[in-house]
């Protein structure tokens, strides 16, 4: 289980890895393993659209046991399949990087972050930074 305390964590060091690296606005959300959100934040200047944009980054790992990464790679080589995933969970399916799967040390699926803002892989990024950061596995 991912705590809030955690949660908030990870979107700190997010949030610092893009303004360390010179990104765009970063919007940051914690999903649990169920899909449920744990926390949100977006930065100063980041659009308000970019709630939904990140969670479905996130939701699109954990629906599917895969990486943002994996899902952007299936979506360039079958893009039926991940249109057909997207009518199946309503709309919620965002197959793009920035989205990446929380894992303990051994390996169990805890939830995942969803970040947007700058590149897709900008945003996978600064996700990875803060999932680390907070001392958990990372599967981008």
């Amino acid at each position: 289980m991912i705590s809030l305390r955690k949660a908030r964590s990870i979107i700190r060091a997010a949030l610092a890895k893009g303004t360390e690296a010179g990104f765009k606005p970063l919007s940051v959300v914690i999903l649990d393993e169920g899909g449920h959100v744990i926390a949100f934040e977006r930065s100063d200047g980041a659009s308000p659209g970019r709630f939904d944009i990140a969670r479905g980054k996130a939701y699109g790992c954990l629906m599917l046991g895969l990486g943002g990464d994996a899902i952007q790679k299936r979506a360039e080589a079958q893009p039926t399949f991940t249109d057909a995933m997207n009518g199946l969970y309503g709309g919620r399916f965002v197959p793009v990087r920035g989205g990446v799967l929380v894992r303990d040390a051994r390996g169990k699926v805890l939830g995942a972050v969803g970040v947007t803002g700058d590149t897709s892989d900008n945003d996978a990024v600064a996700a990875v930074a803060g999932i680390e950061a907070a001392g958990y596995r990372a599967e981008a």
